[in-house]
């Protein structure tokens, strides 16, 4: 709780949006190094001498570090104080971030990204808490919250751009090194403007449930990645990840206090969230990841033009969102999901075709109005799933709900990357992409079907 003296500070955030962009900068790098490395992986492997399996593994080590932290973050924020948590957070993020940049090899770099991940999770955990301690007042916190969407959606937006531009100019080592600043602004400013917070009755650890999971899905990555060489150790693997994820079920049906309600999430709308969930995962964050080495493959563009041209992807998720709400009144759930998802399929047909004429002229027009198109329909339906989450569950599991959205947005996404990867047969050749461009028009026509037979009609009906 906030102490007496800091009451005053307290108050006068409730007029100033001051420390929304303090602790947006927390949000603009935990998403900001997701995206802006997926343009330096080609030379990352290049210098490294990593394969497509080493790849993925610099998204994924980040990727996974961060889900399996999120779920112990948000106990220990509320236990130890939430602006603590956000600064030892950012303590992690950028000795991992100076780690990345003087890596070595690859087994360095993969280790320094999970470092970070697990900072990002605590940088987030902490940022969002905070903002709903120093804006009570409903009005204001959720101009705070959609302050702090725009500052890291930024970050995401743009993160492939500065990405390409500073691998390309300066080196790829500079995307990490570049944290640095931005990390000792957060250790100056965030003290000065935002008061401690901690819960009286702050949630049980749940270290065991955490371990089960992170593990489930480590192993389920690794079997994807690896596997293929081997039907044995494939199917063991996967039957290794499948007994992890249902202990995981079982372990938390007899907590008290679970952070996953299998109850909540077993139920037929939520399974429609949980497919959609996946969907957007594969058909477009894990298509970030390859879209780079597929425009390099297609086209021979260096990485600050690969940069510029991954914006007809990542700009929609700045622009597109603000007439989603309106959208969702007007269509309800089932439709507006159904045409987003459609819209994402569509966008990778495209890239399909495009791939398809490479024996005539690979047409750049198209591959770019298939990656604006899947962006278009990627922003439609993210900033959304959220909402629909809130509105699906009842409304004392609702936090817990939106909390393992974000976990399971997450996982999907790394899944999406080992799926995705093990797919690229000849990353220097176009044609090597065309499979996982058909897997990812599958995983959106799935998230289709799963709007139209789970989720119901209207979001009127959707929010009871």
């Amino acid at each position: 709780m906030p102490v007496p003296s800091e009451r005053s500070a307290e108050q006068k955030n409730q007029a100033s949006m001051r420390p929304v962009f303090a602790l947006g900068i927390a949000g603009f790098l935990a998403n900001f190094d997701v995206t802006s490395v997926v343009v330096a992986l080609p030379a990352i492997a290049r210098e490294l001498g990593l394969g497509t399996a080493g790849y993925a593994w610099i998204v994924d080590a980040y990727s996974l570090a961060f889900t399996g932290s999120l779920l112990i973050a948000g106990a220990l924020t509320d236990r130890h104080g939430r602006r603590k948590a956000l600064l030892a957070g950012n303590i992690v993020f950028v000795i991992a971030s100076i780690a990345c940049g003087i890596a070595w090899d690859s087994l360095s770099l993969i280790l320094a990204r999970a470092f970070q991940g697990a900072g990002a999770a605590f940088l987030i955990t902490g940022a969002f808490s905070l903002i709903a301690g120093c804006y009570p007042d409903a009005k204001s916190r959720a101009r705070a919250f959609s302050w702090l969407g725009v500052i890291t959606g930024i970050g995401m937006a743009l993160g492939p751009t500065i990405g390409g531009v500073v691998a390309s100019h300066i080196g790829w080592r500079w995307i990490f090194l570049a944290n640095i600043p931005a990390c000792l602004l957060i250790a100056w400013y965030v003290p000065r403007l935002v008061a401690e917070h901690s819960e009286p009755s702050p949630r049980p650890l749940d270290l065991l449930g955490t371990a089960l999971l992170t593990t489930a899905l480590c192993m389920l990555v690794e079997t994807l990645l690896h596997g293929q060489g081997s039907a044995l150790r494939l199917g063991v693997g996967l039957v290794a990840a499948a007994a992890l994820f249902a202990a995981f079920v079982v372990q938390q049906r007899r907590r008290t206090s679970p952070i996953f309600d299998p109850s909540v999430f077993l139920t037929r709308p939520m399974i429609g969230v949980a497919a959609l969930l996946a969907a957007v995962s594969i058909g477009f964050w894990a298509m970030l990841v390859f879209l780079p080495p597929f425009l390099l493959a297609a086209f021979g563009w260096a990485s600050d033009r690969v940069g510029l041209a991954m914006l007809a992807a990542t700009l929609p998720m700045l622009i597109v969102p603000l007439i989603g709400g309106w959208l969702v009144e007007r269509l309800g759930w089932r439709s507006y999901f159904a045409v987003a998802l459609t819209i994402m399929a569509c966008g990778n047909v495209l890239l399909i075709g495009a791939a398809l004429t490479l024996g005539i002229a690979l047409p750049a027009w198209l591959v770019l109005c298939g990656m604006a198109t899947i962006g278009t329909g990627a922003a439609l339906a993210h900033p959304q799933l959220t909402g629909a989450v809130v509105a699906l569950v009842p409304p004392a599991q609702a936090g817990m709900a939106s909390a393992m959205t974000v976990v399971m947005r997450q996982g999907a996404f790394a899944v999406g990357i080992a799926i995705l990867g093990s797919l690229v047969s000849m990353p220097q050749q176009v044609a090597g992409y065309t499979v996982s461009f058909v897997v990812s028009v599958s995983a959106c026509l799935c998230g289709v079907a799963a709007a139209l037979l789970c989720l119901p009609a209207t979001s009127a009906a959707a929010r009871r």
